[in-house]
């Protein structure tokens, strides 16, 4: 089966773009659109998208680089520029440290780095089976609506929450188009409930490797962050930096994890400049 995917602009340098758990590639319209202008991109789907695959298939994030690297060889593109948001910057990561070579660039949007002191904590967590019940996202994402009948109502619903408070209204329309899948009756969310709590808990635990192989990196690398993520922390930024004194880290205000769906075009910005410096 070949890896689904959205394809924009037809022309440029190629371009990978890796979304988050629980954001199909469609969320990200606004700035993939400015992206194209200039490469063509391809945003696989992560396999929580795929149709047939089951949760229990994976135990750790590892098997989803192997994808990332399976569609890298579908398409033949030769060196490129990997991009990831959250979980999809750590699979793109874990491709750049692996096949350096194949990368051109690499930018990470918030991604799911935490210290050794927390990943040691939840490989604690993980052996003891306690995953699903110790990790904050899990009971939220279980008790989430996941069937709409109008869109423009779950538009409305969705406005005055505090977690979109960043996005401007074109921005949420784009996020709630890009969620939304046809249903039975009317639309759900595209991510099953299931495969997200499961991207959730198989999270951090083998992500010392990450932490050993960081200094040896040797794509450039440009970090985005959102100012107030909870996410990728500004002390572990400063780790980062230690590691890999070249990499450039750009910190956006009034900006939280879903920094890429909030500021669009400062996050085009920061990669256009930094891309622009490398090729």
């Amino acid at each position: 089966m070949s890896i689904p995917f959205l394809s924009l602009g037809e022309s440029g340098f190629p371009l990978y773009f890796l979304h988050a758990n629980g954001y199909p590639p469609e969320c990200y319209r606004p700035l993939l659109a400015k992206l194209a202008a200039h490469y063509h991109v391809y945003s696989m789907h992560l396999r929580p998208l795929w149709q047939d695959s089951r949760p229990e298939e994976i135990s750790d994030w590892l098997p989803l680089t192997d994808d990332f690297l399976r569609f890298m060889d579908e398409h033949q593109t030769g060196v490129s520029i990997g991009i990831g948001h959250s979980v999809g910057g750590i699979v793109a990561l874990r491709a750049a440290i692996r096949y350096p070579e194949r990368f051109r660039a690499l930018v990470l949007i918030d991604p799911v780095i935490l210290p050794p002191y927390v990943i040691r904590t939840w490989q604690v967590v993980h052996a003891l089976g306690l995953s699903y019940l110790v990790h904050p996202l899990v009971l939220p994402t279980r008790k989430r609506r996941r069937q709409f009948d109008d869109l423009e109502r779950l538009f409305n619903g969705y406005r005055d929450k505090a977690v979109f408070r960043y996005m401007d209204d074109s921005a949420l329309h784009a996020y709630i188009e890009g969620i939304a899948c046809s249903g039975d009756q009317g639309f759900k969310l595209c991510y099953s409930a299931e495969w997200e709590m499961r991207i959730y808990v198989t999270s951090m635990w083998r992500d010392m490797d990450i932490w050993r192989a960081l200094s040896g990196l040797k794509v450039p690398l440009l970090i985005i962050r959102g100012a107030e993520t909870e996410t990728f922390w500004s002390s572990t930024a400063q780790k980062v930096l230690r590691k890999i004194p070249s990499a450039r880290i750009v910190t956006i205000p009034k900006a939280t994890h879903l920094v890429p769906l909030e500021r669009p075009d400062e996050v085009f910005q920061g990669i256009q400049e930094f891309i622009q410096e490398i090729l």
